[in-house]
């Protein structure tokens, strides 16, 4: 069973709440979230707006095709993702921006590919104000998370703070066909998978799609309406806590209903050691990420 949260009851630190994320970071890896300041109609409007632009002609959006550059920011074809190696690489389409820092901000003079410059369509119209209102506010929810993630790990409730003042926080629509009448045993909408950084906050169109792995090996679709949240956990954060916060494998198989959805990956400043504390090892959070996208996307493979 995926524990619901509210996240008033969070912010209020309510002991059946705190128990509930304890339960869903330590055991789950997953639980869905309402009550935050992204309602239903905010979730449908940037949904809207990625659906406008996956309808747009395939010449508009190789305008903005992330395969042109070093990074991951902008439209992805079908097919240009493997997360699993033992799968064939995922036949969804997406569009990712990432945090964008400021003129003067001088890690711009390190050419960092974790915080690429956004490419952004000229069409649909409003799309890239939007996107980006959705981005702050998302980031706003991800931030009081990490918070709890703090106190359900007994450490003190700013513990994230000073690591996530430049996240390398990634916002994306997905956009998954009807299943293809090809699709096999190894085709996917994306493949199992954990999640490569430390939270994601998914929202979704209603459509149903999402399994979760349990531990004894089942497939459990895990589903949220606009307004709900559904919050997993990544490999970066089980690392960095010494696996008080697990990472569960997931997939999207895909069914016989298009599906839009739009995690935001919440990941620290580059610069973080997300090393286990008192490890006297130093991993970087930036060299793992850019690592990880290296193994992903099929146009950054060496």
């Amino acid at each position: 069973m995926i524990p619901r949260i509210d996240a008033c009851s969070l912010r209020a630190g309510d002991p059946l709440t705190m128990d509930a994320l304890r339960v869903a970071a330590q055991e789950i890896g997953f639980l869905t979230l309402t009550g935050t300041a992204l309602d239903a109609a905010r979730v449908n409007q940037v949904i809207a707006a990625y659906r406008a632009f996956f309808r747009l002609s395939e010449a508009e959006r190789r305008q903005v095709d992330m395969a042109r550059t070093g990074s991951n920011r902008g439209w992805g074809a079908a097919q240009s993702e493997q997360v699993d190696p033992g799968a064939n690489p995922d036949y969804k389409q997406v569009f990712d921006c990432g945090y964008e820092l400021a003129e003067g901000d001088p890690v711009r003079q390190l050419d960092l590919s974790v915080y690429a410059d956004n490419l952004w369509p000229d069409r649909p119209e409003g799309f890239r104000r939007v996107v980006q209102a959705y981005y702050a506010d998302a980031l706003g929810v991800a931030r009081e998370m990490l918070r709890g993630i703090a106190r359900a790990i007994e450490a003190p409730e700013d513990y994230f703070d000073d690591k996530f003042t430049r996240p390398m926080a990634l916002l994306r629509g997905n956009y998954y066909p009807e299943r293809p009448s090809w699709a096999g045993d190894k085709d996917f909408g994306i493949a199992p998978h954990t999640d490569y950084g430390c939270l994601t906050l998914l929202a979704t169109d209603g459509v149903p799609g999402l399994e979760v792995q349990t531990r004894n090996g089942r497939w459990l679709p895990v589903e949220a309406q606009p307004g709900t949240f559904i919050i997993n956990f990544g490999e970066m954060l089980e690392m960095w806590t010494e696996g008080r916060v697990v990472a569960t494998l997931h997939r999207v198989r895909g069914s016989e209903q298009e599906r839009i959805s739009v995690p935001m990956f919440v990941n620290p400043n580059h610069d973080a050691n997300v090393a286990p504390p008192g490890s006297g090892q130093v991993i970087l959070a930036g060299e793992h990420l850019a690592k990880r996208f290296n193994e992903t996307y099929l146009h950054l493979k060496t």
